[in-house]
């Protein structure tokens, strides 16, 4: 472990070992190999709902990068995770997940994938 992994940053106040500290500490999604064995990367990811007291529904979207690193060539996302009032309520609650459930949550998206589509494996969305 380095100096800096798992603390915070000095003057920024985050800690890098939630979702949210990492893409304040270090300006760019954390990368995650699944069970798959596929290069991931993760986003937060909010859309509207019908209900007058919670607007705004979140998730997680996985892409999945080419072995390369040169381009998306799929994805996996989590189910919807939150509810809420605003989009940066409910991007605060993702962002308090810590990097160990959010490698869970990849794990779990990919194998939820391969048992949609029969234990393939492989697939890219």
């Amino acid at each position: 472990m380095t100096e800096r992994e798992g603390t915070p940053e000095a003057g920024r106040g985050e800690d890098d070992r939630t979702l949210g500290g990492y893409f304040a500490v270090h300006s760019r999604p954390p990368a995650f190999e699944a069970v798959d064995g596929q290069p991931y990367t993760v986003s937060i990811e909010t859309e509207r709902t019908g209900d007058l007291r919670a607007p705004v529904a979140g998730y997680l979207l996985f892409p999945r990068w080419a072995a390369t690193g040169l381009g998306i060539v799929g994805h996996v996302e989590s189910p919807s995770l939150w509810r809420g009032a605003t989009r940066g309520e409910v991007a605060e609650r993702a962002g308090a997940l810590t990097l160990r459930e959010v490698q869970r949550m990849l794990n779990e998206a990919v194998a939820r994938r391969e048992e949609e589509e029969g234990g393939g494996g492989g697939g890219t969305e």
